[in-house]
């Protein structure tokens, strides 16, 4: 007897929600506006979950393609706003050495503020690379654009962020 669509859709889909989460906050640069993508992403995935007959490795790009949709189409729905808090309550661990947990803590900063300088398009493709470990014909399939397309745009992403953490002096707020 096959799983139900509750089962299949937890058994093919949770295991990407880091991966979504991720996404979704990269690109959205926020976690509200994340939270609301993940949210919308979510509620089509299942929506549609009965038309996908894929693998669960096919569930993450899917999955991927969805919370990109949903981004792309909340950013043309509302203009981009900033959040006052970016950092969050959660934004330092103490249970571990301050020194170590300060240093890891500007180095991510210093990477999260490189990587929204640069334009979504060029975050996307770290993003979906780097991060959510897409192939390259994942992200074409995803983002539509042929392979060359993704591998020089993943190039120019690159550069691009080399030269802003470049930039970046250790221990300087931006």
């Amino acid at each position: 007897m096959p799983p139900d669509k509750k089962t299949r859709f937890e058994q093919l889909a949770l295991p990407h929600l880091n991966r979504v989460w991720q996404l979704a906050r990269w690109l959205a640069r926020n976690d509200a506006q994340a939270q609301e993508v993940v949210q919308e992403a979510w509620l089509r995935a299942w929506r549609y979950f009965d038309g996908f007959n894929g693998t669960a490795e096919d569930a993450r790009a899917w999955l991927l393609a969805i919370v990109r949709n949903a981004f792309y189409d909340s950013v043309a729905a509302r203009p981009e706003t900033e959040p006052l808090d970016e950092a969050g309550p959660d934004a330092v661990d103490w249970r571990f050495n301050p020194e170590i947990l300060a240093a890891r803590a500007d180095a991510r900063r210093v990477l999260e503020q490189a990587l929204r300088q640069l334009p979504v398009a060029y975050r996307e493709m770290i993003v979906l690379r780097e991060l959510a470990e897409c192939s390259y014909e994942e992200i074409a399939t995803l983002t539509g654009l042929p392979p060359g397309t993704v591998m020089s745009r993943l190039s120019r992403a690159r550069s691009q962020l080399a030269q802003l953490l470049g930039a970046a002096q250790p221990g300087t707020t931006r």
